[in-house]
């Protein structure tokens, strides 16, 4: 197999999940940093739009979403099990409830971007705010006093849950750990009324020392242009091949297979990738597109979160 090639950077909570993960499964992958704000042109020569963080890529295959990107690395790597049998379903519905909802409410109240921008200058900061707004779009947005009282009610339940057991559903860790843990992560550090909070909270303190001690895997550094060489010199893999080798077409908005057609994310950041169909499954769309520099790639969306279109 190709190497695994995260596309990131430090202070993304998303980016956060899939690093434990990486260590979790003891996955030894490259890491590329990529710029918080647009313009990303190495990002959109390799998915053709999509530009949230992180995005991982397996030569010229390139996985959107933390969620998927999460399926895939089970596949690489089955063991430890993310999504154990004995509670997959309670897993992944928890997991979805910690990447949406929890998320948006531990993130809005107000952030301390002094800190998160502590070596930068003022203009740095107002860029990225822009930069946040225009993804948002016409996103609903929680005000901050709604989100902190949404908070203490999701920590004193998310404590009710580590009463007797190390983990949120067990003995392990499991994908609902590594989505309820990153939002957490990230506010622990920069927004200190939901930091406030959870120093009062000792069962969940406990739990997130229990998660960081799962450290990152083993990382290698490159930069962004190396990643988009990787891609170029290789095909992505046929379809129904791979860590998504489910080849059953499950057609829910009457566009063949083949068919030109754009994949959007249904909130957080707009951008469009277009591309031919190339696979719609139970749980996935894939679609071909071809750049200059990265050549013929593969670029998978989970279908929870994104929209479908064809194009006129």
């Amino acid at each position: 197999m190709a190497d695994l090639i995260l596309h990131h950077f430090l202070i993304s909570p998303f980016s956060e999940k899939i690093r434990l993960v990486l260590g979790y499964k003891n996955l030894a992958w490259k890491s590329v940093i990529v710029p918080g704000v647009l313009p990303k042109p190495d990002v959109v020569a390799l998915t053709g739009g999509y530009r949230r963080t992180p995005f991982l890529q397996i030569g010229a295959d390139i996985y959107c979403d933390s969620a998927l990107i999460c399926e895939v690395l089970e596949q690489v790597r089955p063991t430890p099990a993310l999504y154990p049998s004995s509670v997959n379903g309670m897993a992944r519905t928890l997991a979805q409830w910690a990447d949406t909802t929890l998320f948006w409410s531990v993130l809005a109240p107000p952030r301390d971007t002094v800190y998160m921008f502590a070596d930068s200058p003022p203009e740095t900061v107002n860029l990225f705010a822009a930069d946040r707004d225009a993804m948002k779009g016409t996103m609903h947005r929680l005000r901050g006093s709604d989100a902190a009282a949404a908070c203490k009610i999701y920590f004193d339940r998310l404590s009710e849950m580590l009463t007797d057991q190390p983990f949120l559903l067990g003995q392990k860790p499991c994908i609902a750990d590594f989505s309820v843990y990153h939002p957490l992560w990230f506010s622990l550090q920069f927004t200190p009324v939901v930091a406030d909070m959870l120093r009062t909270m000792p069962k969940l303190l406990a739990w997130m020392g229990r998660m960081q001690v799962l450290g990152h895997g083993t990382t290698q550094q490159i930069d962004s242009a190396q990643a988009v060489m990787a891609a170029a010199r290789v095909e992505p893999l046929p379809i129904g091949e791979g860590p998504l080798a489910d080849l059953r077409f499950q057609d829910e908005h009457g566009i063949p297979l083949g068919s030109r057609v754009t994949v959007t994310a249904e909130s957080f950041g707009p951008e469009a990738t277009e591309g031919e169909l190339v696979a719609a499954t139970r749980s996935h769309f894939t679609l071909r597109r071809h750049d200059p520099r990265a050549g013929t790639v593969h670029v998978h969306f989970p279908r929870i979160g994104y929209v479908l279109d064809k194009v006129a």
